[in-house]
């Protein structure tokens, strides 16, 4: 099957689609066809050999594979699976693994839910990894509740658009934080406010219950804009500063009322379901920056690395229909 591969660390230009064996449907498990598959921060960190206690030492195991959400269509059953049936349109991702990003990938039933109705398969690709961030920062780990004053940085990205489209469904007041040329997208997307960040430092703004922030620096400056009781969650931080941020937020557990929450996405069924139920009762959209195809991988790589993506970078994977 087709997949897309690369042999060695480094740049976007090591990626290109190859083949590697079909996978089957073992006990367990469901083999999924994928439709589309989109690209994430992570892979970016993958592919250049910056987290190498996940993707291996140099030289053993290549070829590697990219991907970790997708979109598509249940092809087989293994045994012991139920609720499940070839032709049904599914969503998911891998667990703390890469490989979505090929024709087929071997699922157990845990790591999917039913995709959306109503909504195409490539567009619905753009959802499954930053939606389910976007719902565990917010509802799991920052308890928004309805009223209080949301901060998403970041807020045009990928988890970011979305953060901001539940931060108006939880019922709060959305402050959003993007580039000047996508603040009309996120007044769009549910944001009560917008502001560019270039022109926009933490003290000009006024206090938050809840800092979701998806940029991974400054932590210090934009804790301090929270109210006594108030929490800041962040998805990512600064490669080239980690154990200082790490430390950042361990202190800020110990020191003070307003800690900073940090976690690492592995959603399941659950979340994967809620939000099926999000899309479809119109809360949450997908927002799409382009498509590009499979064999277009090292693009789509350089595309979110180069920086300024309204919303994800989908790859297509099933060819268009006749």
């Amino acid at each position: 099957m087709r997949a897309a591969l690369y042999d060695r660390y480094g740049g976007p230009e090591v990626l290109y689609e190859g083949t590697v064996a079909k996978p089957d449907a073992g006990p367990g498990e469901v083999l999924v066809r994928v439709h589309a598959a989109s690209v994430n921060g992570g892979e970016l960190l993958g592919r250049a050999g910056r987290v190498r206690p996940v993707t291996g030492l140099a030289g053993r195991g290549f070829p590697k594979r990219t991907g970790i959400d997708f979109a598509g269509e249940v092809v087989e059953t293994g045994s012991g699976v139920s609720g499940y049936a070839p032709g049904d349109r599914v969503w998911g991702a891998l667990p703390r693994t890469f490989g979505s990003a090929a024709e087929f990938v071997a699922v157990a039933p845990r790591q999917l839910a039913p995709a959306p109705a109503g909504i195409d398969l490539v567009e619905a690709a753009a959802l499954p990894g930053v939606g389910t961030t976007a719902v565990t920062a917010l509802r799991d780990k920052a308890r928004l509740a309805p009223g209080e004053r949301l901060l998403v940085r970041g807020a045009s990205g990928g988890v970011g658009s979305v953060a901001v489209q539940l931060g108006r469904a939880y019922g709060a007041h959305v402050t959003a934080l993007a580039g000047a040329k996508n603040l009309d997208l996120v007044r769009e997307l549910g944001a009560d406010e917008a502001f560019d960040y270039a022109r926009t430092e933490p003290e000009d703004l006024p206090p938050f219950d809840v800092v979701l922030d998806t940029v991974g620096t400054g932590m210090g400056a934009y804790r301090r804009r929270l109210t006594r009781n108030g929490r800041m969650v962040t998805i990512t931080f600064d490669i080239e500063r980690v154990l200082a941020s790490l430390s950042y937020v361990a202190a800020s557990a110990v020191f003070g009322p307003r800690r900073i929450r940090a976690f690492s996405g592995d959603p399941g069924h659950e979340l994967f379901a809620e939000l099926t139920r999000l899309t479809e009762s119109g809360a949450v959209r997908p927002v799409v920056d382009r498509v590009l195809p499979l064999a277009e991988i090292a693009e789509a790589h350089r595309a979110l690395e180069a920086g300024g993506i309204r919303g994800k970078v989908v790859v297509r994977v099933l060819g268009p229909r006749a």
